[in-house]
């Protein structure tokens, strides 16, 4: 961390919008990224990127071991410093409009909720610290609520839309990779209601019994909101029961029903991820408000 603060700048992007982005930002993407191994812009090009402000890609790597990143790190900051283009000013790129679908902001009016996920309990013991890290992780997503979602929240009342974008593309167990979201079929059991500014509920979502990748979440809905001239300033909820199963890039899950929980907190937009679109929503942002 403090190589990074000292000697780069950092950026976290959604390497899916930025291969296809049409826009200065996508370019400038497209220019390093292509140097790399992944240079099929129709394919996914993720990895760990270190470039110069011209767009000379310096180092190209998509391992998580963190000594190996480290070393990694190092060796292309002394690339760098030994080479013609840390003693070259580079002019500043235009920054442009961003093309609107890749660049998606919350509805107007709306709400934004911070999501986290983990699993409580389960696992194996862990063979290696890779593996322990894992089993540790979080989940983070942010949930969007439309205009008209947020005044009936403000009634006391739960909208039925909110309640179900909430199961299906946020009952997720994403703490181990990108998650498969739930289809519209597979949500069994879902209701909620508020009772002065209490929310309870429960919920049960199941695949198939013969599905490939057979996955089961069943629970509880606890919370509270609180609401000021029409405004909601509180939405704490939390979702706690059991977990089975596992999706193509989850592997790994715990054997058997596992505890899970997923927890919402209203989001107060001065935390940078704050503005990071729902990973449901990636590519159908009408999709994911509206779900079919």
């Amino acid at each position: 961390m403090e190589l990074l603060r000292a000697h780069f700048v950092p950026v976290a992007l959604d390497q899916a919008y930025e291969r296809r982005e049409q826009d200065a930002w996508g370019e400038f993407y497209r220019a390093f990224a292509k140097q790399g191994p992944r240079a099929d812009m129709q394919a996914t090009t993720q990895g760990f990127y270190v470039a110069t402000a011209a767009g000379e890609l310096l180092l190209y790597n998509n391992n998580r071991n963190p000594e190996k990143l480290l070393r990694l790190l190092r060796e292309a900051r002394e690339r760098f410093a030994s080479s013609e283009a840390s003693r070259v000013e580079v002019a500043p790129r235009p920054r442009g409009e961003r093309e609107a679908r890749y660049a998606p902001r919350p509805p107007e009016g709306g709400l934004v909720l911070r999501v986290r996920s983990q699993v409580l309990g389960g696992y194996p013991e862990p063979t290696d610290e890779v593996q322990r890290a894992m089993q540790r992780s979080l989940g983070r997503d942010n949930l969007w609520l439309t205009r008209d979602e947020h005044a009936e929240l403000a009634r006391g009342a739960f909208p039925a839309s909110a309640l179900e974008r909430l199961a299906r593309f946020h009952f997720v167990d994403n703490t181990r990779g990108e998650p498969p979201m739930w289809a519209k079929q597979e949500v069994r059991t879902l209701h909620a209601r508020i009772v002065n500014g209490v929310i309870e509920g429960r919920f049960e979502l199941a695949t198939e019994k013969d599905a490939g990748e057979a996955r089961r979440y069943h629970g509880e809905l606890r919370g509270r909101v609180e609401v000021r001239d029409g405004v909601v300033t509180r939405c704490d909820l939390v979702a706690l029961g059991g977990f089975r199963g596992e999706g193509r890039y989850t592997q790994h899950a715990p054997p058997g029903e596992f505890p899970f929980a997923v927890a919402f907190e209203l989001a107060d937009g001065q935390a940078l991820a704050d503005a990071i679109p729902p990973q449901g929503s990636r590519g159908w942002v009408d999709g994911y408000l509206r779900p079919r």
